[in-house]
C-alpha cells in the first residue's frame, strides 16, 4: 500500500475520531497512526519504526513479554476486586514498600495517577482539618475535579490562577531565577513565596492543609532546583501544620536513576503518589505513606475502588519489579542518561539554539532559545524540531511554560545504541533549522 493511500486512511480515521471523540488532543502536525509497540520502538500502519524517546508509561519497554505473560496467566485464573484476600497484591505491596528509604509502610491502591493525587488531597485535608493547598505554576496533577484545581498547566494566565482553597507559587529554577537571584538569596525568595501564600490563606480565613508538587517539576520544564530548597519547603510546611505530597507519576520508578524522585531531590514528603509506570501500561496507581497517617484518614472515611488492587494489575506490577531487579535498570538509566546529556552538551557548542542541558537519569531536557544572553524561548523552532524528529523516526515532545524545552523521557530499557540513534538524528535535524 503506497503512502498516499495510507494518508487517505489516516485522514478518514482522523475524521471518524473527531466525530466520536470530539477535539481530543493529538501529537504532531500530522498525527501518527500507531499499530504496534515493541521494546523502545513504536510502529505505524505502514510498518515504519519510531524510536520512542517520550513515553514513560512502558517503563520496561512496550509490550514487554514478561509483563504480557504475567497479565495473560493471571487473567486466566482470577481478577476480582480487593475486598477478598489475594496474595499477589499483598506481596506486591510488600515489595514496593521496601523500595522507599523513608520507611513508608502502607499503601492505598487506585487505578490512575489522577485518582492517587485526588486521594492524597483528600487525606491531607482530612488529617489536618484544613483546606488550603499550594501548588506550583504550570503544574499538572491529573484531571479529576479536585486535582484539576491544582493543575494550572493548561489554564490561561497561570500566575493569576487561584481558588479560595488553592494558591500557586512560582516553580523553582536557576535558569530564569526569581528576581534574578542566586544561592541562598534565591532559596529564601522561594521560601518567602510559600510563606506568602500560607499567610494569604490565613488572611482570607482558609486554614492551610499542605503543598503538592512533582518531585522533579517535570511539566514545568525539568528545571535545575537549588539543592536544599525542597527539604526547606517541607520543613516550612510542617512548621505551619501542613503536609507535603510528592507526585511521583513522572519522577518515580527509576526515572532519575534512583527509584524515587524525592530521594534524588533530597527531601522527605509525607505522602507519595504514583501511577503510569507501575503496570507498564496496565492501569494501576497508588498512594504511599506511614500507616498512622492513613489510620487517621480511615477513622472518618471509607475508600474503595473496584479495579484498584485487582489481581491482574498486581501481576503486571510484580513483573515490572522483577524486570527492575533482573536488568539493573537504575544503573542503566544513570549511564545512558549521562551519555545522552554529554552528546547534547557537545551539540550545544555547535548550535546556539541549544542551551541549559538538564535532567538526571533518563529524564532529559534542554532549553531552545534564539538568544542565549536574553534566554529568549525558541518556540517555533522547538515545535519544528519535534515534528522534524518525528519525520526522522524519533518521538519526543516539549515541556515548560514556553513549550521550548525538548522533552526526552524514553523507557528505561533504552540502551547506548538507541541513544546514538537519537543523537545522530537530532544532530541532522538541528543542522536544518
Amino acid at each position: 500500500m503506497n503512502s498516499s493511500v495510507h494518508q487517505d486512511l489516516n485522514t478518514s480515521l482522523l475524521m471518524r475520531r473527531k466525530r466520536v471523540m470530539g477535539q481530543s488532543p493529538l501529537f504532531y502536525q500530522q498525527p501518527l497512526h500507531l499499530v504496534k509497540g515493541e521494546g523502545v520502538y513504536l510502529y505505524d500502519a505502514e510498518g515504519r519504526p519510531y524510536l520512542d524517546c517520550y513515553n514513560n508509561i512502558p517503563v520496561v519497554g512496550h509490550c514487554n513479554p514478561q509483563v504480557v505473560q504475567a497479565i495473560y496467566e493471571q487473567a486466566q485464573v482470577l481478577n476480582v476486586h480487593s475486598r477478598y484476600l489475594s496474595d499477589n497484591i499483598v506481596s506486591y505491596g510488600e515489595r514496593l514498600l521496601t523500595t522507599f528509604k523513608a520507611g513508608f509502610d502502607q499503601i492505598i491502591f487506585t487505578c490512575s495517577g489522577s485518582e492517587a493525587n485526588d486521594q492524597a488531597l483528600r487525606i491531607v485535608r482530612q488529617v489536618t482539618g484544613a483546606e488550603g493547598i499550594i501548588c506550583s505554576t504550570y503544574a499538572y496533577h491529573g484531571n479529576t475535579a479536585a486535582v484539576d484545581r491544582v493543575s494550572p498547566l493548561f489554564k490561561a494566565q497561570q500566575d493569576r490562577y487561584n481558588y479560595d482553597d488553592v494558591r500557586m507559587i512560582p516553580f523553582p529554577e536557576t535558569y530564569r531565577p526569581l528576581n534574578g537571584l542566586t544561592g541562598e538569596a534565591l532559596i529564601n525568595a522561594y521560601l518567602e513565596q510559600v510563606q506568602m501564600q500560607i499567610d494569604a490563606f490565613k488572611q482570607s480565613g482558609v486554614s492551610f492543609a499542605g503543598i503538592i508538587f512533582c518531585s522533579v517539576f517535570a511539566n514545568e520544564g525539568l528545571p535545575d532546583v537549588p539543592a536544599t530548597l525542597l527539604q526547606k519547603v517541607t520543613d516550612l510546611v510542617h512548621a505551619e501544620g501542613g503536609l507535603v505530597i510528592a507526585d511521583e507519576v513522572q519522577a518515580g520508578f527509576g526515572r532519575t536513576g534512583q527509584m524515587w524522585g524525592h530521594e534524588q531531590m533530597g527531601f522527605v514528603p509525607d505522602i507519595v503518589t504514583m501511577g503510569k509506570p507501575m503496570g507498564n501500561g496496565y492501569p494501576i496507581a497508588a498512594v504511599v505513606a506511614h500507616a498512622e497517617l492513613f489510620d487517621q484518614f480511615r477513622r472518618k472515611n471509607f475508600y474503595f475502588n473496584t479495579f484498584a488492587g485487582a489481581q491482574v494489575a498486581a501481576a503486571a506490577a510484580n513483573a515490572v519489579l522483577d524486570i527492575f531487579d533482573e536488568q539493573n535498570l537504575l544503573t542503566n538509566a544513570t549511564q545512558v542518561g549521562d551519555y545522552i546529556r554529554a552528546g547534547l552538551r557537545h551539540y550545544a557548542q555547535q548550535y546556539s539554539l541549544i542551551d541549559d542541558v538538564r535532567g538526571v537519569g533518563l529524564w532529559i531536557g534542554f532549553e531552545m532559545v534564539t538568544d542565549n544572553q536574553l534566554k529568549t524561548p525558541a518556540i517555533q523552532e522547538t515545535k519544528q524540531l519535534v515534528n522534524d524528529l518525528k519525520d526522522q523516526g524519533i518521538l519526543v515532545s516539549t515541556m515548560g511554560p514556553y513549550d521550548n524545552v525538548l522533552k526526552i523521557r524514553p523507557p528505561l530499557v533504552f540502551t547506548q545504541s538507541h541513544a546514538d540513534e537519537l543523537l545522530e538524528k537530532l544532530g541532522d535535524c538541528l543542522g536544518r533549522i
